[in-house]
């Protein structure tokens, strides 16, 4: 009752405008009090349009009433301090729908600042003081205010559950550790809670080490974005300048063609009106002496045409017969032109081919698992052909320039004529590259026949070809990769670094390309696919498969994949 009583005061004697201890109080005609300050601001704000109503009770005055100082309440107040009353707890100090209320708070209550584990009860911040008084309620154990302090209770035996039974996973009394969970491993709450702890923390520290390491790869992804917008963009403002120069270089050449075409055109008219002209005075000449000689013929006297005769004068050399050509002046220079723009457009469709195939394949996603079927590999497949322009003299290539064979010399000697000279050609050893580059994920395999020695490759494009040097050999440099294939073993070669290599004997190897990951693998196929070794690097270019032979008469061929 005494609490009832001074929360009634605090209601009571409490300005509901600045919810504070009433200042200079003053009661309006209502009945309702407020602080003078208080409700002359109130009706001073805005336009009331001469009507002034209660805060509370919303009743209204007109005109406006006079406010004087009620001095009864005024020293009630001053009394009230003396004693230790307070202002009245403002709303939000009261506990809501959604908050955990006061246990001991009678009328409205108050929100609860702590909860007790050992008195089941939460309390308001002035019904908690005891906690931190009493000696004996120092000791209990306070946590957040909570609403679920009865599911602390054991239900059919009304006691505090302190124990944890492992063998059931779950909260259980003492007694009940003594009753139906007898003989099960049961250990404190506070043990239980601990081991739980411990695990707790490992999960969290595994999981901030997993946000650390997935913050390192959002900067790197970020890196890698900037980085692909930047060489995007060169690439882009590279190519418009190029193209921009082979445009002004054709420009230019279809200038000289034009000019080269009239200059020629012009002399060639000019030559054709001289001869022209000369055959006119011809025909005149021919004409006028056509009619000298029809005159004397109808002359009469006949001693006067033999007087007249020999004074004819006699023609003139005749000009040589002309002989019209059909006409064809030009068709050997729109022929030219036509054979130039049928060039350039192999050229371009060919290395166009190639920056549709050479560009950089960006994985930002996580990192893709390995396959582990024949179909995962052939879902990466691809068509590979062996490129003429970098194979050794030695090789001969066929099935549509999937397949090599190292050839006897004799033989070689009689395909002389049909290799040209090219700067991307191995000139000393027996290997070739695919025309393809290699990026993302791939996959190929190799069927080779014959004694078996044969070298299965990938290489960088700028890889030496002239020479014999270790620089220009698949596996002796760092721009190169390369598995040694013999009939009963495997050798894989590195940046001329040697790793013995077992597995099964088989005449086929397949391939498995991660690029952006940095995955190479070599495989030995028949029934089954066995790893034989694997490669972890960094790719900083785009690859390209090949090939590397040692005996003569030996084969390897780009196998088709289904």
């Amino acid at each position: 009752m005494e609490q009832k009583g001074v929360q009634l005061d605090r209601e009571t004697f409490s300005c509901s405008i600045c919810l504070d201890l009433l200042k200079d109080p003053v009661t309006i005609p209502c009945g309702h009090s407020y602080c003078m300050n208080c409700i002359k601001s109130h009706w001073d704000e805005g336009d009331r349009k001469y009507r002034y109503s209660c805060p509370q009770c919303r009743k209204t005055f007109t005109p406006r009433p006079v406010l004087l100082k009620n001095t009864m309440l005024a020293v009630l107040v001053e009394e009230l301090k003396k004693t230790g009353l307070q202002a009245a707890p403002a709303d939000h100090c009261y506990a809501g729908a959604e908050d955990v209320a006061c246990d001991v708070c009678t009328g409205r209550k108050l929100k609860a600042h702590k909860s007790c584990l050992i008195c089941l009860v939460s309390y308001c911040e002035k019904h908690l003081q005891p906690h931190y008084d009493v000696a004996q309620l120092k000791k209990h154990k306070l946590v957040e205010p909570s609403k679920k302090l009865q599911e602390n209770i054991c239900s059919r035996h009304d006691e505090v559950m302190k124990m944890f039974c492992r063998t059931d996973q779950q909260l259980i009394c003492y007694l009940c550790s003594v009753e139906e969970h007898k003989g099960h491993d049961t250990v404190s709450a506070a043990a239980e809670r601990a081991e739980r702890q411990r695990e707790l923390e490992g999960s969290r520290q595994n999981i901030q080490q997993r946000i650390q390491d997935r913050e390192k790869d959002v900067k790197l992804l970020q890196q890698q974005a900037e980085a692909i917008n930047r060489s995007a963009d060169k690439a882009v403002e590279d190519s418009k300048k190029i193209f921009t120069e082979l445009i002004r270089l054709l420009e230019k050449r279809s200038s000289d063609v034009k000019q080269q075409v009239r200059s020629q055109q012009k002399r060639e008219v000019s030559r054709v009106k001289e001869l022209q002209e000369k055959l006119e005075q011809e025909i005149t000449e021919l004409k006028r002496k056509d009619a000298e000689l029809k005159k004397l013929s109808h002359t009469e006297d006949h001693n006067q045409f033999l007087h007249n005769y020999p004074s004819l004068s006699p023609l003139s050399q005749s000009t040589s017969s002309i002989h019209i050509r059909p006409l064809s002046c030009f068709e050997d220079v729109t022929a030219a032109v036509s054979e130039v723009r049928d060039k350039l457009q192999d050229v371009l469709r060919e290395k166009w081919t190639n920056v549709s195939l050479t560009g950089t394949e960006v994985d930002v996603l996580l990192p893709q698992p390995k396959p582990k079927t024949r179909a995962g590999f052939l879902k990466y497949s691809r068509e590979i052909t062996l490129d003429p322009n970098t194979v050794n003299t030695r090789l001969l290539l066929s099935e549509g320039n999937r397949k090599a064979t190292l050839q006897q010399q004799s033989v070689v000697a009689m395909l002389q004529q049909y290799f040209y000279s090219h700067p991307d050609r191995f000139t000393d050893w027996y290997q070739v590259l695919s025309r393809e580059s290699l990026t993302g994920r791939c996959y190929w395999e190799v069927e080779r026949r014959g004694r078996g020695g044969v070298s299965v490759a990938v290489a960088y494009k700028n890889i030496n070809r002239a020479g014999g040097s270790n620089e220009c050999v698949f596996g002796y440099n760092d721009k190169s990769w390369a598995l040694d294939c013999n009939n009963n073993s495997y050798t894989f070669w590195s940046n001329n670094v040697q790793t013995r290599v077992s597995g099964p004997e088989s005449s086929r190897v397949g391939v498995y390309l991660d690029h952006s990951a940095g995955i190479l693998s070599f495989y030995s196929v028949s029934k089954t696919r066995t790893l034989l070794h694997r490669v972890q690097t960094t790719f900083t270019q785009p690859l390209y498969a090949g090939l590397m032979f040692y005996y003569i008469g030996d084969s390897a061929e780009l196998c088709k994949l289904k």
